[in-house]
């Protein structure tokens, strides 16, 4: 997200922003430094000491991160405290005088940049000073050995996945408690160890030291995976480091490398799908995948051949080995055996796709539309998303063909089923259906999709009325379903005719929703609500809210407490 400094406060939270506005205020953030030009990085105190980098552009923060838990939300109190100590000139929060031409980051930038500094250093340092200052540090601190060792690896000798395993188990075993589980709060510890070494193996691959980022992004995705098995990785950052580490292995693979080293990578694949060490997981197949990009012998091929008929027992197994295989045929055999490879194995899904894509590509019109037809008579029974899709292949044929009848039979199907749409169906439909009919057809429309059980249909005859500017029938849909997400989903094409409606159905809803709901949460979300209602410029009728609130729910503090901040 993008953040004006200008405005920031119109892009953060408000209760966010007065949270970090005490941090501010309290003194708690340490002046930012400038490490490189335009990325500034700064330590807020908070439950821990938390660490806070901004990288600013044209007076715009393009990005933020903090080492923090926060995840609530797309931005935490400790990056906004350390924006308003940027601002705080412009904002007067030291009563001082604003310059004639304010310049936020003036204080910060006339100093030399922390880049700076270092480069002055390195050039002033002895070189000795340099190497004991390094020896004391990777006895001192684990974080800085295991990134100098993963840094510098590929000169040394005793270099093994191995090596890096050590490492990883110990980054692991520091962050388990008594019972060997890692819990959320520690996920981070991790992650950022993990991120150094990711962080090393690009530079190997960027320095063509392919076998020491091989080392390090093999030993990362084994000790992860493992590691999911006792750790809450319910922010993704376990699973995402083992996806990480896998691409720089594709972008291995798919390198121009030695004979060594592909040979190396060769083997591991195949040797991890046999000890099934991803089993379970999409990484599995991704094996197969590597190994098919780097095969060259026939013994190669047989033994991945061997392994991908193996592969047949779940569904998604099977149709991801025989879309392997059909790769293997195209590079080893040829086009002609690759096309009867499609034609025998058309009912997996990814090989239709590929068998429409050819046809097309060879302009064989007819046949794509048979093949696509195929899908839809094949697969309308048990798999109807699949179904959309073969249909969408059908609309993409008829348009390119320009057959009008065929466009809005298949568009018209697409709008009513489709609920995630690869193209604007409705689009479509407008501009080739009739004007002088195009109301009827669209009344239809409604009428087939009102019939359907189905929990988006009221989102999607609310999507007719907004594209066509029933704002009338628009209110009527929303007064069916009262509740406060429906009427703050339609607030804005409803407020500049309706405003007086809209404040009278907040108001109602948000009566019957404090009488059912009860806790900060909830206090927190009613809130918003009413300063949406202030929003729209009835204060009045908020007070009123607010007043009720107060007298019926007296012994409820933290409604009350939540009331003071509206």
């Amino acid at each position: 997200m993008n953040i004006p400094l200008s405005h920031f406060e119109d892009y953060i939270d408000e209760t966010i922003l007065r949270r970090g506005l005490s941090y501010f205020k309290k003194g708690q953030v340490h002046e930012p430094e400038e490490i490189r030009t335009g990325e500034y990085e700064a330590i807020v105190d908070g439950t821990e000491d938390y660490t806070v980098r901004l990288t600013i552009k044209n007076d715009v923060i393009t990005e933020h991160v903090c080492n923090c838990p926060y995840d609530l939300g797309p931005i935490c109190k400790h990056v906004v405290a350390v924006i308003f100590y940027l601002q705080q000139d412009e904002l007067e929060l030291k009563q001082k005088k604003v310059p004639a031409k304010p310049d936020a980051l003036k204080k910060t930038r006339k100093r030399k940049t922390v880049a700076e500094q270092v480069d002055e250093l390195l050039e002033k340092t002895a070189p000795d000073e340099l190497k004991q200052f390094i020896r004391e540090q990777t006895v001192l601190n684990v974080s800085f050995r295991n990134l100098f060792l993963s840094s510098f690896s590929q000169h040394n000798s005793d270099e093994s996945r191995g090596f890096y395993e050590k490492q990883l188990k110990s980054i692991l075993r520091s962050a388990k408690d008594s019972n060997g589980f890692i819990n959320w709060s520690q996920i981070t510890h991790v992650y950022n160890a993990v991120s150094n070494l990711l962080e090393s193996a690009k530079k190997h691959i960027d320095n063509r030291n392919f076998k020491s980022a091989f080392f390090i992004c093999t030993a990362i995705m084994e000790q992860m995976v493992d590691a999911l098995q006792y750790a809450d990785d319910s922010s993704g950052e376990i699973g995402g480091s083992i996806d990480a580490a896998y691409e720089m292995i594709y972008i291995i693979a798919t390198s121009q490398s030695s004979e060594d080293i592909r040979k190396l990578i060769m083997d591991y694949a195949l040797s991890a799908v046999d000890k099934k060490i991803y089993a379970g997981w999409d990484w599995h197949v991704d094996m197969l995948r590597v190994a098919a990009i780097l095969l060259k012998t026939e013994d190669e091929i047989e033994r991945l051949y061997a392994a991908l008929d193996k592969e047949l027992i779940s569904e998604y197994n099977r149709d991801e080995a025989q879309s392997i295989k059909y790769e293997i045929i195209v590079k080893t055999k040829g086009e002609k055996e690759a096309g009867e490879f499609l034609e025998a194995n058309i009912s997996n899904p990814k090989l239709r796709r590929k068998a429409i894509q050819l046809a097309l590509a060879h302009g064989n019109d007819s046949k794509a539309i048979s093949i696509a037809q195929g899908g839809v008579d094949f697969d309308k029974k048990d798999k109807p998303g699949l179904v959309i899709e073969w249909y969408d292949w059908l609309l993409k044929i008829a348009q390119a063909q320009g057959e009008t009848e065929k466009i809005i039979d298949y568009a018209r199907r697409l709008f009513i089923e489709n609920f995630r749409p690869e193209q604007d169906y409705y689009a479509i439909l407008k501009q080739h259906v009739a004007l002088d009919t195009w109301v009827a057809f669209v009344e239809e429309v409604i009428k087939d999709i009102a019939v359907k059980d189905r929990f988006y249909n009221k989102e999607q005859i609310a999507e007719i009325f907004i594209k066509e500017g029933w704002t009338e029938r628009l209110l009527e849909l929303v007064c069916k379903s009262p509740d406060l997400r429906t009427i703050g989903q339609y607030e804005t094409y409803l407020s500049g005719k309706y405003t007086a409606e809209v404040v009278d159905l907040y108001v109602n809803a948000l009566l019957e929703y404090m009488k059912n709901n009860v806790g900060r949460s909830h206090y927190k979300e009613a809130c918003r609500y009413l300063r949406r209602i202030i929003k729209l410029g009835a204060r009045e009728k908020a007070n009123e809210v607010i007043s009720f609130f107060r007298t019926e729910y007296r012994i409820r503090k933290a409604l009350l407490e939540e009331l003071n901040n509206v």
